[in-house]
Formats: structure tokens, sequence, C-alpha cells
């Protein structure tokens, strides 16, 4: 019998249980997915928590994204046995197998395993909007992307990189500087060493920067404000380090923009954003020129452990599920 990880009871990872379930007959217009990776989020850790604003009725299955196999289709137009795709789901990714219709697919990049896959679209996809949708980032800008050692962060270097920003790269630690210099970074920033405020002062001789991709909030978003120039366009991804505040006073003086980033819900209200971005992601990543990193890879029945990784900041870029 398949096997899903199950939330019975809001809190922490370990809280969760790895059960089996019998598999659901499929609806007309339904296809059957036989999962073989399944990417970990923070969203998934905030779900089972009761933390996020999504809250799905218990019991169900974290994860927002996957990859596998079809292995069974019942009227699913345009899909068939044997195509190998990502899943996007709101919930229900950490499983051996889901039921999900044709629009919550889209055909697996040739070049990417099935790890790969289930770790693309939600970060990729936040970066794109943000950088794109939202920021409208232009070549020449200067980027500074806070919590590059994270999976979103990473997608965000590679993909400003890519637009033909200059990119500054912020982080918690040596190795996490050494991934985002790989991913095209122009310039390294170690919190602990220097305030980040002072180094972007530095890097651009007192300019500021354009735009900066903020998955952190608090002190991070606050201090943001100090180092910016003119116009400039600060993106709300995230607020892993608590809320942040905003002086409206510096906001006003540099003629500064504040623009949250929800990737989902910009779709759900308009699928044509949607569309286009996909069509994008997967252009880039069949080129080669966009690929999520991986630190870790783990069997389904290590999720806690898995998990854990996010919370404590071990991961440096994605870490996946792996079914056997």
């Amino acid at each position: 019998m398949p096997k899903a990880i199950v939330c019975r009871e809001l809190g922490p990872p370990e809280r969760l249980r790895l059960e089996t379930f019998a598999s659901a007959p499929l609806k007309p217009g339904e296809l059957r997915v036989a999962i073989h990776a399944a990417g970990i989020n923070f969203p998934d850790i905030l779900m089972a928590a009761g933390e996020y604003q999504l809250k799905p009725e218990m019991p169900f299955t974290p994860g927002v994204e996957a990859a596998g196999e079809v292995i069974e289709v019942n009227g699913a137009d345009g899909t068939a046995v044997g195509d190998r795709v990502i899943v996007k789901m709101r919930h229900g990714a950490y499983a051996d197998e889901a039921v999900v219709t044709p629009s919550q697919t889209i055909p697996l990049p040739q070049a990417f395993d099935f790890a790969e896959g289930a770790t693309f679209l939600a970060a990729h996809g936040t970066a794109y909007h943000a950088l794109v949708d939202r920021g409208q980032l232009r070549p020449g800008e200067v980027l500074l992307v806070h919590g590059a050692g994270g999976g979103v962060g990473l997608a965000a270097v590679e993909m400003g990189k890519m637009l033909g920003a200059t990119v500054i790269a912020a982080a918690s630690s040596e190795e996490k500087l050494a991934v985002a210099q790989e991913k095209g970074a122009d310039h390294l920033v170690l919190y602990p060493r220097e305030p980040f405020r002072d180094a972007v002062k530095r890097i651009t001789e007192g300019r500021g920067v354009d735009v900066v991709f903020d998955p952190v909030g608090g002190e991070i978003f606050e201090n943001s404000v100090r180092c910016i120039a003119w116009g400039a366009r600060l993106l709300v991804i995230g607020f892993t380090g608590g809320i942040g505040l905003a002086r409206t006073n510096l906001l006003l003086i540099k003629g500064a923009s504040v623009l949250g980033v929800r990737a989902g819900e910009a779709v759900r209200r308009n699928p044509e954003v949607g569309a286009v971005r996909i069509r994008k992601l997967l252009e880039w990543a069949e080129a080669g020129k966009i690929r999520p990193h991986i630190s870790h890879r783990r069997p389904l029945e290590d999720f806690a452990q898995a998990m854990r990784l996010l919370i404590d900041r071990k991961a440096i870029g994605r870490v996946a599920l792996v079914m056997q």
C-alpha cells in the first residue's frame, strides 16, 4: 500500500506520522502520479504547525511540490501513462502517489532528475514572480539577495544574474556564499563579518541597490531600507526572521516601493501570469540556464529530520524527500 506523511495534530515535524493509505479510484479527468520525490518548503513546516495562511482540514499531508511518473489516466487530456511530470499542489506531496488533474502537472525538464523537478517550481517560480513580475529587474541594475544560501535565495541569485543584474549575495556562512558564487553572485556578504548595509554602501560606492530580495524580514528588512538607491524596489518574500518594520520617511526620501510577493496567489487570481512564468522557466531549464541546488536528499521516512534541516538553517539550497 502507498505511504504518506500525515498531520493529525498541529505542531513540529515530529508530530507528523508515516501512514499507509488505500489508493482512491480516479474520477473523470484525473490522473494518478507515482511520486518519486517531493520538495520541502517552509510553508510545509508552517502548515503542519498551523501557522500558515492556508489551514487544511485535518488530517492532511504536507507538501506543495513533487515529481514523478504518470501511472494511470481517466480521460485526462494531454497526459499519458509513462509521462514524467512535475506536480503542483496546495498540500499532499509527501506521499508515494497523488491523484491530480492535468492542470497541476507540467513536463519534467529532460536534464532534471525527479528530485530536481520536485524542488524547482516553488523556489524558481517565486524568484521569477519577484524579480520579473513585481520587481521588474532590469539589466545593469544592482540586486541584493538576502538569505542567498536558501532555496529561493539561490534561485534569485541565479535568475538575477541571468537577467543581467549585478548580484550581491548575503548569507550566514562561507559555505552558503560559495554556492551563491557558483550560481553567479558578483559580490559576497557574510552577515557575521560586516553589517550588510555597510558592505552594500562600500560595494556600490554609496549609491545603494536597486532591488532588494528579502525572504528573511525582521532587522534585515529594516536595515535594507538604509542601503537602497533612488527608485528602489524592496521585495517582501517572507519573514523567517520576523516581521520587519519600514521607516516611511526613508522610503519617501528614496522614492522607493515595498512590494509583497505571493507567487501562488498571483496565479490563482490571474492564471495567464502563471502560464507565462512556467513557459519561461521550462525554456530556461531546458537550455541549462537554471537548475535547483539540492544539498540533502532523504528517504520519505526521514521526513522530520529533513524538515529540521530547513528549520535549523543547515540546508544549502533545497532539501528533497526521495521515495524508494
